[in-house]
């Protein structure tokens, strides 16, 4: 299994930097000088930045992704472990995007949507952007001879 760039550690810990400020203004706001004599946001800020500090450290852990002969394989989670299986013959179009943060960072994410459900796409994020291009490319031609493969047989 691949794992991703590692510069996506530290994407992950500025969106957990500013879920932890939010919630901690938010916190900040309430009344509580009744019940408490010392201010408690900054315990609140302190503690969700070490809480998301740690799930994002073991998500960047748990996070892989694998191309084999018939599908591409992802392995991700941390509270719930999920793996998936995604056929070349499902592969509708594949996407390598880049918002933001990514371009900020230097990285991006690569979509792969597939046949099926609404909301069946998959999205590999934490990747340069060459190797999001390269992915791209790679499936783009994997998918084409899986479907070229299935018409010979019928």
């Amino acid at each position: 299994m691949e794992s991703l760039n590692p510069r996506i550690r530290t994407v992950w810990l500025v969106v957990a930097f500013v879920i932890a400020a939010v919630l901690s203004a938010v916190v900040g706001a309430l009344p509580t000088e009744e019940y408490v004599d010392v201010p408690v946001a900054p315990f609140v800020f302190v503690a969700f930045l070490v809480l998301l500090g740690v799930y994002q450290f073991l998500r960047y852990r748990n996070w892989g992704y694998e191309i084999q002969d018939d599908a591409v394989y992802i392995e991700h989670g941390v509270l719930i472990h999920v793996k998936k299986v995604v056929p070349f013959v499902r592969i509708q179009h594949i996407d390598s995007r880049r918002g933001p943060v990514e371009r900020a960072s230097g990285l991006a994410s690569l979509v792969i949507y597939t046949a099926g459900s609404r909301g069946a796409d998959v999205t590999v994020p934490g990747l340069t952007p060459e190797r999001a291009d390269e992915l791209r490319e790679e499936l783009r031609e994997l998918a084409i001879e899986n479907e070229e493969s299935i018409e010979d047989a019928v």
